[in-house]
């Protein structure tokens, strides 16, 4: 027979061991949330700006579960029922940024769903580009997508006010030093059929990275659409339309940023 005693600690270290497995780091759990990519969400949690109970923290690994109370900058986080994964066809004009309190128009306000306020955008797209953006709840998703090691894949169709040569797309290949960077693009490949545009490849995205190399070759940049990032393609997505990503468009994505 069991004796309370013993009852009682195997109870209590069956807690501690089902309050492990629903722990999680602050900064994920923000993330999860969908209130900042994993990196933004540390630097917020150090600057001060959340508490958990009532008490601000300031360490991003700090372990909290679904039982504490976690406060932003006063609001109150709770964390989806379900993840969502969203592509829009993002017109000109529009800015990527929701924080962004100049911006005659946001992307965000393009989504009509009940999960738009709580959405990311997975990089960013200037205001006179177009083309697809994609958008989660999921912070770790987001932050695999947008951070530079990641390397993820992005393609643009690109017209210009000159023909992007030979010369000039050895240039780009090879990289541009401009304002203490280095541009480059991974691949050129120019569009015969259409006067002066070409397919250009990153694997970063640096601001306005395809128009500084344009500047710097000496054409002005007409016309800018990402079409793809890693496997996932703009298609025939109208312009200033959304939907859903598919199971198959998560996990590619999932897998080339791992």
């Amino acid at each position: 027979m069991i004796s309370s005693r013993r009852k009682s600690l195997c109870t209590a270290s069956w807690w501690k061991i089902l309050t492990d497995i629903m722990s999680e780091y602050l900064a994920k759990y923000i993330a999860r949330c969908g209130a900042a990519a994993r990196r933004k969400a540390a630097d917020l949690v150090k600057s001060g700006q959340v508490q958990v109970n009532g008490r601000v923290i300031t360490d991003p690994a700090f372990s909290v579960d679904t039982r504490d109370r976690v406060l932003l900058q006063g609001r109150e986080l709770t964390p989806p029922a379900d993840n969502v994964y969203i592509m829009l066809n993002k017109p000109p004009g529009y800015t990527t940024s929701h924080s962004d309190k100049h911006a005659e128009h946001l992307a965000i306000e393009l989504i009509d769903c009940p999960e738009a306020q709580r959405l990311l955008p997975a990089g960013r797209l200037d205001r006179e580009s177009e083309g697809l953006l994609i958008f989660s709840n999921d912070g770790d998703f987001i932050q695999q997508l947008a951070h530079p090691r990641y390397e993820v894949h992005k393609r643009y169709k690109v017209t210009s006010s000159i023909e992007l040569d030979l010369p000039r797309r050895q240039k780009m290949l090879n990289g541009i030093s401009d304002d203490g960077e280095t541009l480059h693009a991974v691949k050129v490949i120019p569009c015969p059929e259409e006067k002066n545009t070409c397919i250009i490849e990153l694997n970063e995205g640096k601001k306005r990275e395809i128009r500084r190399m344009l500047k710097a070759c000496g054409a002005a940049t007409l016309r800018l659409q990402r079409i793809s990032v890693g496997q996932v393609q703009l298609g025939d997505l109208p312009l200033g339309k959304w939907r859903f990503l598919t199971e198959n468009e998560v996990e590619s994505l999932r897998n080339r940023s791992r």
